[in-house]
């Protein structure tokens, strides 16, 4: 089953998503009025069922962010070893993870276009897993983490990179550019563990294979990310964590291969799916 939040009639809507197109089912649960208030409210699981079996109501709709209204994103960075060994700097694996914050309106959904702020056009593509909490929880013991887990999506952590560096101790202004990043298309739910352990993750610009790793690979696993962030944050359901990107971004290439107008990014997980995007400039 695949849950996404979408837009169609000039409504705002959500429910289940087939290869025939979208089937609404946000009309029946008034009391939620969004995705996010679904699984807040630990409706997830009634919400998959509901759309089982059912009938499309719309062909023609596009995608939001997948949880346009998430209250909280918190992203794992420089989590694989060649992507530390890409800093260049001779740092050994670091003792723990680093974590930034981002925000809903950083995002754009699938099939939308990222779009190139006129400041800066160093738009770089960042694909990765991640996950959506669905049980409360403070100090998480790693090997119950994955009982705290809903759902499954992914995210283009699109990144302004000139202006991570504006700041010495930080990453946020060059992570929160309005819709430079995408998260979709749908939420998976999460049954197996081998949804993450036997996860292959591949990022693909314009057709060509920049990103391909597996998240067994991780130095800070995911496991360990819900029981880290754990210890310091009750995490809530609707909360998100992205769990962290393999090397081949467009900025470790010499010269750096920045997104451009006219790109396509294609960010892939088997059994989650494809997170498609365009670049457009910034309108004036």
């Amino acid at each position: 089953m695949r849950i996404s939040s979408f837009t169609a009639g000039g409504k705002a809507l959500y429910g289940a998503i087939t290869e025939a197109g979208a089937v609404a089912l946000s009309t029946e649960f008034p009391q939620w009025p969004t995705l996010y208030d679904v699984i807040a409210a630990g409706g997830f699981g009634r919400l998959v069922e509901a759309g089982r079996g059912r009938g499309v109501t719309h062909t023609d709709f596009t995608f939001d962010m997948v949880m346009p209204d998430a209250r909280r994103i918190l992203c794992v960075g420089v989590n694989f070893p060649n992507r530390n060994a890409e800093y260049k700097d001779g740092s050994a694996q670091p003792k723990h993870m680093s974590l930034f914050p981002r925000f809903a309106s950083g995002f754009t959904g699938h099939d939308q276009p990222l779009i190139r702020p006129p400041e800066n056009h160093t738009l770089d593509y960042e694909g990765e897993v991640a996950i959506v909490i669905g049980t409360a929880g403070r100090r998480i013991a790693a090997k119950d983490a994955y009982d705290h887990i809903a759902a499954l999506t992914l995210c283009n952590e699109g990144t302004i990179r000139d202006w991570v560096r504006h700041a010495k101790f930080n990453v946020t202004q060059g992570k929160n550019w309005d819709r430079s990043g995408a998260m979709g298309p749908w939420l998976v739910p999460f049954s197996d563990p081998a949804q993450l352990d036997d996860a292959r993750l591949q990022t693909r610009v314009n057709g060509e294979l920049r990103q391909d790793d597996h998240l067994r690979n991780m130095m800070f696993p995911i496991r360990e990310q819900i029981a880290y962030i754990s210890t310091f944050m009750t995490l809530q359901p609707g909360d998100i964590i992205v769990t962290g990107t393999p090397t081949g971004a467009g900025a470790r290439f010499d010269p750096p291969r920045y997104l451009v107008p006219g790109d396509v990014v294609e960010v892939s997980v088997v059994g989650i799916g494809t997170l498609r995007n365009t670049v457009d400039d910034e309108a004036p």
